[in-house]
This record gives structure tokens, C-alpha cells and sequence, in this order.
């Protein structure tokens, strides 16, 4: 699942250390999504979202093809 994660981050400049502080999730989690490594649990999607103020689907994109 491809996701905008790391644009998003950014855009408030936000180190990934900073985003797992704020979400309660490891720095390495931050990176492993960012990286495609690992994909959120629905819970977690939705804190993500949430954070973003943003719709789940606008942040996870399905993979082309």
C-alpha cells in the first residue's frame, strides 16, 4: 500500500521522531510506513488521518495495477 506519509510529515516540518511521539508509535514504525516496510493497522490509519485532518483513503493509496 503506498501512502503519502512522508509528504505529509514534511509539510509540517516534522522529523519522524516528532510524528511516532505524537501518534505513540515507535520512530521505526514512522519509517517503516514511509518506506512501504509495513502496512497500519486500521487503528492506526485512523490516528494517522486524524492527525493529517485528513480522509484515510487520502493518506493510504492502493497499489497501481
Amino acid at each position: 500500500m503506498n501512502n503519502r506519509l512522508r509528504e505529509l510529515r514534511e509539510a509540517q516540518g516534522w522529523s519522524q521522531g516528532e510524528l511516532a511521539l505524537r501518534l505513540e508509535v515507535s520512530r521505526q514504525t514512522i519509517n517503516a510506513l514511509e518506506t512501504g516496510k509495513y502496512d497500519p493497522s486500521l487503528p492506526l490509519a485512523f490516528r494517522i488521518a486524524h492527525l493529517f485532518s485528513m480522509q484515510i483513503e487520502d493518506v493510504f493509496l492502493p497499489d497501481a495495477g
